[in-house]
């Protein structure tokens, strides 16, 4: 198996990213109770424990995801999940998401640190040159939290899938290049040493 295939373990100092497996299951059912985390996503919030290792055991299964678990680096609770995706080892890009992480971990430098090991995994290791990420057109708080991050709208997917009311969802898209890596990698530091100097 090529790294392109390859789920890694990355280590932080506010998160670490593992493969995700099935012993994560009642740590991400807890993680995931506060209903407002899945109002964009295309899976439904599972109501119980075997809801959640039926999700899991679907992204596992899917050819097309390289599933990894967000680990609270302090308290080594499951914050949540997140993926590449769309993998093209070819044209050498890929997708990050089903990204989500619990209510308390969000708007805090663990997600900000996940995107910078996944983009350095992607850029510096992979030697990708382009990472993006899909979202819905109504997810407007996505939309600038992936604008944070320095990437580049590049246009909206029409009528690109259908959400798990059964309405059709227009999806956003976003990138970043190689080329604009290194401006991005400097950003996302700098982000994370003024919350370390708090």
């Amino acid at each position: 198996m090529n790294d392109w295939q390859h789920r890694p373990t990355l280590t932080g100092s506010y998160v670490h990213l593992a493969p995700l497996t099935e012993r994560h299951c009642p740590g991400l059912f807890e993680a995931g109770k506060e209903p407002s985390i899945w109002t964009w996503l295309s899976t439904r919030q599972p109501q119980s424990l075997a809801d959640t290792e039926r999700m899991v055991a679907a992204a596992l299964a899917d050819p097309t995801r390289l599933p990894l678990v967000q680990l609270d680096a302090v308290t080594g609770e499951v914050a949540g999940t997140t993926s590449f995706y769309e993998i093209d080892e070819r044209n050498r890009g890929l997708y990050i998401g089903h990204t989500w992480i619990g209510a308390r971990w969000q708007r805090t430098a663990l997600n900000t640190e996940a995107k910078l090991m996944l983009l350095r995994w992607a850029f510096d290791h992979l030697g990708a040159l382009h990472v993006g990420w899909h979202t819905d057109l109504r997810n407007e708080r996505s939309q600038r939290a992936i604008e944070r991050l320095g990437a580049t709208r590049e246009g909206v997917l029409r009528a690109h899938k259908i959400r798990t009311d059964g309405t059709l969802r227009d999806t956003v898209v976003y990138s970043v290049t190689a080329e604009e890596w290194p401006a991005v990698r400097s950003g996302l530091e700098a982000r994370l040493d003024d919350r370390a100097a708090r």
